[in-house]
C-alpha cells in the first residue's frame, strides 16, 4: 500500500471518528479544534495503518512530513511561518505559541479537518460613508514686489523705500543693484549715489555692512564704465 493510500485510509478513519471543539473564540463567536481535540485520534490511526508525523522548522517555513513507519514514503506539508506577537508575554513564550498554532494548521492541512471559515463567519461590518475631504484655506501669500516699486518715476535714479519697515536696507540693496545695471556711464552711477544720497545715509546709520557693500559696487561699477565716455 502506497504512502497515499495509507494517508487516505487514515483520513476517512479520523473522519468517521467523532471529533469534538474545545476552542471558543469568544469575540468572533464561533468554535474551532484544538491540537487536543485531534492529535490523539490521529496518532492511534496513524499506527494503526503504518505512517508518523514529523513537525520540523526552518526560519520561515514550518513543515510537517508523514513517513511510512516500515518503507521510504513520505508526503510533505508546508506553510510560510509567521510568528505569534502576544502582549505582555516573553519572546520564548511568543515561541512556544507559534510551534502550536503551525502545529495545529499544518495537521489540520494534512488530515483534511474542516475548520470555520473565519473570514465568511465575523459579520461583516456596515459600510463607512465617504466624507469629503476637509479644504484647509491657504494663507494669503502676497506677492513679492516688483523691482520698479523701488523707484520714484518721478526722479531718474532714485530708490523709494519705506524705511519704517523691517528689512528696508535689502531693499535699499536691491533697489540700488537694478540701478548700477542700468548704467551706461560713470555720471549715471554718480547721479544714483547723489540722488540717493540722503537715503544712504540713514542706510549708513542702520546698517553700515549694507551700506560699505553698496560703496564698493559704485566704485567697482564706475571704474568699469570710465572707458564709455
Amino acid at each position: 500500500m502506497s504512502v497515499y493510500k495509507k494517508l487516505q485510509e487514515a483520513r476517512v478513519k479520523l473522519h468517521s471518528t467523532q471529533l469534538n471543539k474545545s476552542g471558543e473564540n469568544k469575540f468572533a463567536k464561533f468554535k474551532y479544534f484544538e491540537l487536543g481535540d485531534f492529535i490523539p485520534q490521529v496518532t492511534e490511526i496513524f499506527n494503526k495503518v503504518g505512517l508518523c508525523g514529523v513537525v520540523s522548522f526552518t526560519q520561515d517555513t514550518a513543515y510537517l512530513t508523514v513517513h511510512e513507519t516500515e518503507g521510504d514514503g513520505y508526503i510533505t506539508f508546508t506553510t510560510p511561518l509567521v510568528y505569534a506577537s502576544v502582549e505582555k508575554t516573553q519572546p520564548i513564550q511568543n515561541l512556544g505559541s507559534t510551534h502550536t498554532y503551525i502545529r495545529r494548521y499544518l495537521w489540520l492541512m494534512a488530515m483534511e479537518i474542516v475548520e470555520n471559515d473565519v473570514v465568511d463567519s465575523v459579520e461583516p461590518k456596515a459600510p463607512v460613508k465617504a466624507e469629503a475631504p476637509k479644504v484647509t484655506p491657504k494663507a494669503e501669500v502676497k506677492p513679492e514686489p516688483r523691482k520698479e516699486e523701488f523707484f520714484d518715476s518721478s526722479e531718474p535714479w532714485q530708490v523709494s523705500v519705506d524705511v519704517s519697515k523691517d528689512g528696508w536696507p535689502v531693499a535699499v540693496k536691491e533697489g540700488i543693484a537694478v540701478l548700477i545695471k542700468l548704467a551706461k556711464k560713470p555720471e549715471d552711477v554718480n547721479s544714483i549715489y547723489r540722488i540717493n544720497m540722503q537715503l544712504l545715509e540713514q542706510l549708513k546709520v542702520k546698517d553700515v555692512a549694507v551700506f560699505d557693500e553698496i560703496f564698493a559696487t559704485f566704485k567697482i561699477t564706475k571704474e568699469a564704465l570710465k572707458g564709455t565716455e
